[in-house]
């Protein structure tokens, strides 16, 4: 994809919203039009859920699951297969791109980032890659918290009943057994989960611009973002 040249570009742009919204297919490609790196930092409490599950610790133990969050080696590096993969996701130095991505970690991986001690862990690193600028960071409380002096803030968000048909599409995609009621449930638990914890709920900033996707494409949301760059700059 051509990049889109822009003067007085964002030196972060933070993306926020909850699960199945689109905001790492939007943050990619907004990254890719101005020649930036996207990064999803979702992905990095799944890698610690997906290590605690297969490291067999008990996901209620915090203090077990913390310690694991401050040792585990996350790497994200470009995509190595064109297998719908929007980058590789190395952990321990073993690719566990769509390994992270199964029923198992989403019952699990709320649960994993509500604790204090991982988000602190994620948080450190986060915040390290920001330092250099150029980036788009996707999460759930970027501009709240990772990177609350962002220029840019977007809060993405839809009805759960359009992120559930978005995710039961992927995961039919993917060739995994999906039941769309379940996908539903799914999402409703962890938006609570998600909404409710007492460090860094899920919620927009006060200066962030909420794009509601439910009757958008990927290309008009893409637009619109770019049409706020160009305002701002």
């Amino acid at each position: 994809m051509c990049q889109k040249k822009l003067q007085h570009l964002p030196r972060n742009i933070a993306i926020d919203g909850p699960a199945a919204s689109g905001k790492t297919t939007i943050g990619t490609l907004v990254a890719n039009k101005i020649g930036y790196m996207c990064l999803d930092t979702g992905i990095m409490y799944r890698a610690v859920a997906f290590q605690a599950l297969r490291e067999g610790i008990d996901i209620a133990d915090e203090a077990a699951v913390t310690s694991l969050a401050e040792r585990i080696d996350i790497d994200i590096l470009p995509a190595s297969s064109q297998d719908g993969r929007q980058f590789d996701v190395m952990i321990n130095g073993e690719d566990r791109t769509w390994d992270i991505r199964t029923a198992a970690v989403n019952a699990v991986v709320s649960e994993v980032s509500a604790y204090p001690g991982v988000r602190k862990a994620m948080t450190r690193q986060q915040r390290k890659i920001a330092e250099k600028g150029k980036i788009v960071m996707i999460g759930r409380d970027i501009g709240t918290v990772v990177l609350p002096d962002a220029e840019l803030k977007i809060y993405l968000d839809a009805s759960v009943e359009v992120r559930a048909q978005r995710r039961y599409i992927e995961d039919l995609s993917h060739g995994k057994d999906a039941c769309l009621e379940d996908v539903v449930e799914s999402l409703r638990h962890r938006d609570e989960i998600d909404s409710g914890r007492s460090v860094a709920p899920l919620k927009a900033a006060e200066d962030a611009v909420i794009i509601n996707s439910d009757n958008m494409t990927v290309y008009e949301v893409v637009e619109y973002v770019m049409e706020l760059l160009e305002k701002r700059g």
